[in-house]
């Protein structure tokens, strides 16, 4: 079981930044597949951005490389970088990993103003 807290979301203008953070509650060595998904006001949640414990990357066609995931085992924390935002990237962000089940944080809202 791993218990998952985002962080660095907020209100920012079109073309601004953001990082976002997804603390874990233990070591993320072993966890294989770990993301970032997002749901955008009355829209179901969608993949962001995926990495393997190996490194792998995976992003979703809309982050047009804009968007970068990065993982660091040493301090049990995965990282969402994200530039060039548009009022499009709106929602809230949820931090996921696969370990024996399929685990979530709680969210953290990104709103982006144009």
């Amino acid at each position: 079981q791993v218990h998952l807290v985002e962080s660095g979301g907020g209100l920012v203008q079109a073309g601004g930044s953001l990082r976002l953070s997804c603390a874990a509650s233990r070591s993320i060595f072993s966890i294989n597949d770990m993301g970032w998904y997002r749901q955008p006001p009355g829209k179901q949640r969608m993949l962001v951005a995926t990495i393997t414990s190996g490194g792998t990357r995976n992003y979703a066609d809309f982050t047009k490389g804009r968007f970068t995931i990065s993982r660091d085992n040493a301090k049990n924390t995965v990282y969402l970088q994200m530039n060039s935002l548009e009022p499009e990237d709106t929602g809230v962000y949820y931090c996921m990993a696969v370990s024996s089940g399929t685990y979530w944080g709680q969210g953290t809202q990104v709103t982006v103003s144009s």
